[in-house]
């Protein structure tokens, strides 16, 4: 198997065009002009994806204030999501890359290791994107928790 894709500061990050938990298609053209920080998880409701978008959830106010729009990405249909959003109080948009194209094209979907065992699946990632839709900031391999934090930090926020 060949390496997978991964991005880098300086890429054009991948276009994309999901649908949102309430079935509103959301693209990454509509944040032209801004920040963005695009994070993919493995699925909604379980115990590390709901720390890292509760972390989201309760840095929002001050990331939005910096210029940074937040969006997650996950490979759940939109009904999960909406339970997930519902449950957790979350504030910003929750995409579903059900065929994981988006998630493969950043290169968060592939080979990964869990516990002690190579498997396909998603890599928990984040990126930064400027308002020009470049990648700022490419994290693979992220934990759920005290991500959000050492974020801040490295954007100065």
């Amino acid at each position: 198997m060949t390496e997978q894709q991964r991005l880098s500061a300086g890429d054009t990050a991948p276009e994309f065009a999901l649908p949102d938990a309430d079935g509103k298609t959301v693209s990454l053209s509509d944040y032209r002009g801004r920040s963005v920080v695009v994070y993919f998880y493995p699925a909604a409701s379980t115990p590390g994806c709901t720390k890292e978008a509760c972390d989201f959830r309760d840095s929002l106010a001050v990331l939005n204030d910096a210029g940074f729009d937040v969006l997650g990405i996950s490979p759940d249909k939109p009904e999960k999501l909406v339970a997930f959003r519902d449950a957790e109080g979350l504030t910003f948009p929750l995409l579903a890359d059900q065929d994981k194209s988006v998630m493969t094209a950043w290169g968060a979907f592939g080979e990964k290791q869990n516990y002690g065992k190579t498997v396909q699946g998603v890599i928990r990632s984040t990126f930064v994107v400027d308002p020009e839709g470049k990648i700022a900031k490419a994290l693979y391999n992220v934990k759920a928790t005290g991500h959000v934090d050492r974020l801040r930090k490295d954007l100065g926020v």
